[in-house]
């Protein structure tokens, strides 16, 4: 459910630590690193605060500075990241499921992604990186908003009506000019996906990349999460249809090992 924050709570929150959040998520978004400049751009904040939030994260080693000039997410946040329990069955998930994504890097040569959606959008939780040339940059920890992208979009259509709703009381960002918007195209979008079982998306959240997506689904048939693969377009049709059987393949027997 999308956070919202009422006027008495805003009155309790601290405005440095969400402009550092702010800072968090735009790395989270740059897995090549971003300078101080494109930074205080993209968060319209003055470079002197921008500056002082990255010394001080730099500090306690949750960001990283290169040779460069950029700055990209640190190591600290992997072991904090580690000591995160997992409240999907009483299992952990992501564990579970690693080894069947380090098998499509390995075997299929993609990057593969497990993405659950929590109160903030679609959350990344375990990935693997391809071993093809030009496979896609995959990381845990990465964000993605819920209509622009296999996974979200695959997470939305299986929500209940009411979170589903509840969703759609926010505006939907554009990142492309396929990228859907409109809450009634998307509420489409989602039953065309629950009827053929799998998501697809054609450079909605960046023009060059596509993906598929397949649910990940409990002993109860809950869908708990969403493998995807993202993939280059203009890729042979044939391998594009290949893709599409290995995530479906994939979510499927992670949803066996779930159940086992």
């Amino acid at each position: 459910m999308p956070r919202r924050m009422d006027e008495a709570a805003n009155q309790h929150t601290i405005p440095a630590i969400d402009r550092m959040m702010d800072v968090l998520s735009a790395l989270a978004e740059q897995p090549d690193g971003a300078s101080i400049t494109a930074l205080t751009a993209a968060l319209s904040l003055p470079r002197s605060t921008v500056y002082r939030i990255l010394n001080t994260l730099e500090l306690h080693n949750i960001v990283q500075r290169y040779g460069s000039g950029c700055y990209r997410l640190g190591q600290r946040l992997r072991m904090l990241a580690a000591h995160v329990p997992s409240y999907t069955d009483q299992r952990d998930l992501a564990a579970l499921a690693q080894p069947f994504l380090d098998e499509v890097a390995i075997a299929d040569g993609h990057s593969v992604k497990l993405s659950i959606l929590d109160d903030g959008g679609v959350l990344v939780l375990a990935a693997a990186q391809g071993r093809r040339p030009y496979a896609l940059g995959v990381t845990a920890g990465q964000r993605m908003p819920i209509n622009a992208g296999a996974a979200g979009k695959l997470l939305f259509a299986f929500e209940l009506p009411e979170r589903q709703a509840e969703w759609l009381c926010t505006p939907l960002a554009s990142f492309t000019p396929r990228t859907i918007t409109d809450p009634k195209r998307l509420k489409a979008e989602a039953v065309r996906i629950r009827r053929q079982g799998w998501a697809q998306d054609r450079g909605e959240s960046a023009p060059s990349i596509y993906a598929y997506a397949a649910p990940i689904r409990d002993h109860d048939k809950r869908v708990l999460a969403a493998l995807s693969i993202p993939f280059l377009s203009g890729t042979e049709s044939e391998q594009v249809e290949d893709t599409r059987l290995a995530v479906v393949r994939t979510a499927d027997k992670i949803s066996q090992a779930l159940c086992s």
